[in-house]
């Protein structure tokens, strides 16, 4: 077994706190700017670069031969309108970590694993994120992280040049810190499209969380390497079943 070097986690939903509130403002925009859109479908695309999705969206309601500029007009609308109502809704309402998130980060600095979040939001509602938590102390321009702070890095989907389901926040977190092997890295989220782009970055874990936005049987419909009822159950994994394989494995390779 190869050491775990990386812990990519994704943000809301997982190591934020969302109860369906990104859905909601999702709703509300895309009410407010008429494009038609079940609570069921901007469930299957949460995750997903939102831009990207009104971009998904607004393409399947006026099909394949729409006027592209009536189609970029409309989702330049339900954009900026789902913008203002996502930043009003960071900026009032209660942010919190999700069960046990703190205690997994804590734990993942003491093991010396680099933690990565990663998010289907553009930088300015991540900053928005972070400040609220204090996450974003010690922070630099880059948003990498020192000895000190909460996380190693954030990366946002704006940040590459395609978001989730996509692999390259992965990739480009991997990069920062000179990982060439994805079997060295795991990755967590709540959606299908985390769970994906684990899988696409060929991570030597993609796992889902359902006490975020989807359910355990919904997310066990797509391809993944564990469910877990929480990151509780996920630092127990670590530490009953990972770490000690790890160790194990370090010492036989002392011993030839």
């Amino acid at each position: 077994m190869k050491t775990v070097q990386l812990v990519v986690l994704d943000m809301a939903g997982t190591t934020v706190r969302d109860q369906h509130e990104v859905e909601a403002c999702f709703a509300q925009a895309a009410t407010a700017t008429g494009l038609q859109a079940s609570a069921e479908r901007i469930l299957a695309v949460q995750g997903q670069a939102k831009r990207f999705v009104f971009e998904l969206l607004w393409q399947e309601q006026l099909g394949a031969h729409a006027d592209a500029a009536l189609h970029t007009q409309r989702v330049d609308h339900s954009y900026q309108v789902f913008r203002e109502l996502l930043e009003a809704h960071y900026r009032t309402a209660e942010v919190v970590p999700t069960e046990g998130c703190l205690e997994l980060l804590a734990f993942l600095r003491q093991q010396g694993i680099r933690i990565a979040l990663t998010t289907g939001f553009y930088r300015e509602v991540t900053n928005l994120i972070l400040r609220r938590l204090h996450w974003d102390i010690g922070l630099d321009a880059h948003y990498q992280g020192n000895g000190q702070s909460i996380i190693d890095l954030s990366i946002a989907s704006d940040e590459v040049a395609e978001g989730r389901p996509a692999p390259l926040m992965i990739q480009q977190a991997m990069h920062t810190f000179g990982i060439t092997d994805p079997q060295h890295v795991y990755n967590v989220g709540d959606t299908p499209s985390d769970l994906e782009s684990g899988q696409r970055a060929g991570c030597a874990g993609s796992f889902g969380l359902t006490n975020g936005t989807h359910t355990h049987a919904q997310l066990a419909a797509c391809p993944n390497d564990g469910l877990f009822a929480s990151l509780v159950a996920f630092q127990q994994y670590l530490e009953q079943e990972v770490l000690p394989k790890q160790i194990t494995t370090v010492r036989r390779e002392d011993i030839s």
